[in-house]
């Protein structure tokens, strides 16, 4: 059996019979996750189920791969991001205090010799970076860290986004033999799809930061491997296109509220899962269309590597046209929605 498939089963079993138990852990702690006026659930849910991802990741990737400098860095910069969301969902952390933690989780990266080197050049050689391998290796893991987290806004979405981004990057990584990379994300998928057995709607227990982070973190720190490893395609645009639905998701939000004259960090019910809910659709419906979503933009990101340069153009042409007329469409861009006060959560359960 190849490895990366005992990863991924490993994983989905560990995450899956580990869920209650933390279920029953969180409730003892007290981490419950309240509703108010922005969330969509209507009784208090035990939250830090990211647990049970981060187990049955790294049962995982013990099970079934040599640890080594580099994946030893990569498991205590996951633990690092970890222990923030943990603390985060006991006692609501201060934005400030979150971000200093993932630049932390970062640099855990970096000491570990995992960082960004070079950026791909559609039109030549590998671009570089130098001296700024540094601050942009930690722009990069702290965006997609804070992007996945954003999106945690109804049950099983950013489980079920990252696992599709997660199954997306691995397929990449087997058709360019990237075998780290391959069982790294074949954990990652496997975790996700345990813990999102109990997280659909309706979710007997969210992941909270302790999961969303963390997913967020392992994302875009195995791409940050595979630039490491190879200055292929791998590297880091098909991450990109992979969690392109939270990206753009939080991209016309910070155009939105800019637009609008609001604080860029200010919460509000514009969000793409808050504007399919004011249409009708259940969350469940909202939950599935997203999956299709993300499903369309994995098989766009694994086209872009197999095509020419010039199709490669169009392919991203026609998702950044795509998004932007849908957006306008449902009312993403719009100003309409409301501003929360400023307690209000940024997330959406």
């Amino acid at each position: 059996m190849q490895t990366y498939i005992v990863a991924f089963t490993v994983a989905l079993a560990a995450a899956y019979f580990i869920t209650p138990r933390v279920k029953d852990l969180a409730i003892k702690a007290g981490a419950l996750d309240a509703p108010d006026a922005r969330k969509v659930h209507t009784s208090p849910i035990p939250r830090m189920g990211g647990l049970a991802i981060y187990f049955g990741f790294v049962l995982a990737v013990l099970s079934s791969m040599h640890v080594n400098h580099e994946i030893l860095g990569l498991l205590l910069g996951g633990t690092v991001i970890l222990a923030v969301g943990i603390i985060d969902d006991l006692k609501q952390l201060s934005a400030k205090v979150k971000l200093l933690g993932q630049i932390a989780a970062a640099i855990v990266l970096i000491l570990f010799d995992i960082r960004i080197e070079w950026l791909t050049n559609p039109f030549g050689e590998m671009i570089y970076v130098n001296y700024l391998s540094i601050p942009l290796t930690i722009l990069w893991v702290v965006s997609l860290t804070n992007t996945v987290n954003l999106i945690d806004g109804l049950d099983g979405l950013a489980a079920g986004v990252s696992t599709i981004a997660s199954i997306t990057i691995l397929l990449v990584a087997l058709e360019q033999n990237f075998w780290t990379v391959a069982i790294l994300t074949a954990a990652l998928a496997g975790s996700a799809l345990g813990f999102l057995q109990h997280n659909f709607n309706p979710a007997k227990i969210f992941m909270g930061d302790t999961g969303s982070m963390f997913l967020g973190y392992m994302l875009a720190a195995v791409s940050v491997l595979g630039t490491v490893k190879s200055a292929a395609t791998i590297a880091l645009f098909v991450p990109i296109i992979a969690l392109g639905l939270p990206i753009m998701d939080t991209a016309f939000a910070i155009i939105r509220r800019y637009m609008s004259g609001r604080p860029i960090f200010k919460p509000d019910k514009g969000h793409l899962h808050h504007r399919l809910l004011a249409m009708g659709l259940s969350q469940k419906q909202a939950v599935l269309l997203m999956y299709v979503i993300s499903g369309c933009l994995g098989i766009s990101a694994i086209a872009l590597t197999e095509v020419s340069k010039v199709y490669a153009a169009l392919i991203l042409l026609a998702i950044i046209l795509v998004a932007f007329f849908g957006a306008k469409k449902i009312g993403v861009l719009n100003n309409n929605d409301g501003v929360l006060k400023s307690t209000d959560s940024l997330k959406s359960h």
